[in-house]
């Protein structure tokens, strides 16, 4: 089986990428390409990397033509990044996803037996207000962010590619994944991870909201699974809809800080900074807070249960000094 991960630089892709080398797929080696403008500089053993831009001119063909059984594509500019600048937005969110869908069936029309597992990294940003308290699995998309609507487009390309049997796709909206090991990014959600990674390394955090704001979370451990799960999935479960609401946990800012409270104690708890941000406050206010993801359940997908699991699969997997 090839697989090729599109964003594989980043930190989901990596821990995607490094779980498959050492798991397989659904019972079956897997050859691993990357593709990212950039890597870290210890390199996955088993798998390739290719360096450059998913928005380069003719990458999304030459890709394709590699004709690789299953496509997982994070490759993105963050929440932040694509509200700020209008234009790269769609020209790295929407446009080379075109590309590549097209490509594919190109592809697919000289052999009509290829027909790619697409896993396409979704966003629960395609939602917007106002919101019931728990948003179902037939809430209408809406988006109020730029990113959003990007997501929201690319899942519908991704819906009618796989209606024609061009691909065999499928949507999977995660929550915002947390906490996040390395560096901030400039994702609008940063700040949720921030918050516990920094006062965990013993730095300060800036929180950029109130504390009752409230917001719906999985680990990158939970991201990973999603992924697989998705890509050994039997999609005729799907019904045609192929866009799915993931589990996770709800709860607020200061539920998140308490959680850190009863795993770190309250000098790690002060490290927190209230620093309030009215760019940042008006786009989280536009995002949803609480699921029920009862079809993804259904189907197998599975987060944590709590807050303080998170962070705990946060000190498991990634913190690099004892607390």
């Amino acid at each position: 089986m090839r697989a090729l991960i599109l964003g594989g630089g980043g930190m989901v892709g990596q821990k995607l990428a490094r779980h498959i080398t050492a798991n397989g797929l659904n019972g079956q080696q897997v050859d691993i390409t990357l593709h990212d403008i950039a890597f870290p500089p210890d390199p996955i053993v088993g798998a390739t990397q290719i360096k450059g831009s998913i928005a380069d001119a003719g990458t999304p063909e030459t890709l394709a033509k590699t004709k690789p059984d299953v496509i997982f594509h994070l490759a993105s500019i963050v929440s932040g990044e694509a509200e700020a600048d209008f234009a790269k937005g769609w020209a790295i969110n929407m446009h080379p996803t075109w590309a590549l869908l097209e490509a594919l069936r190109a592809e697919h029309e000289m052999d009509p037996s290829y027909r790619p597992r697409i896993v396409f990294t979704s966003s629960i940003a395609v939602f917007g207000g106002p919101y019931p308290d728990k948003i179902s699995d037939d809430f209408l998309s809406a988006p109020q962010t730029s990113y959003g609507a990007q997501k929201s487009i690319c899942e519908t390309l991704i819906s009618d590619f796989s209606r024609k049997g061009f691909i065999d796709g499928i949507s999977i909206r995660l929550p915002t994944i947390c906490v996040r090991p390395g560096k901030p990014n400039a994702a609008a959600s940063s700040f949720f991870s921030g918050i516990i990674r920094e006062p965990l390394n013993g730095q300060e955090a800036i929180l950029p909201v109130g504390d009752t704001t409230r917001h719906w979370h999985a680990s990158p451990r939970s991201a990973t699974g999603f992924l697989t799960h998705a890509a050994t999935l039997d999609t005729d479960l799907l019904q045609n809809r192929r866009a799915l609401n993931l589990p996770g946990v709800s709860c607020t800012v200061a539920e998140q800080i308490e959680a850190l409270r009863d795993i770190a104690g309250n000098d790690v708890v002060k490290l927190i900074k209230p620093q309030p941000d009215p760019v940042i406050q008006k786009i989280v206010e536009g995002w949803p807070r609480n699921f029920a993801p009862e079809r993804a359940l259904a189907l197998g997908f599975r987060a944590e249960s709590s807050f303080k699991e998170i962070i705990q699969v946060y000190l498991d997997d990634d913190l690099k000094r004892p607390i």
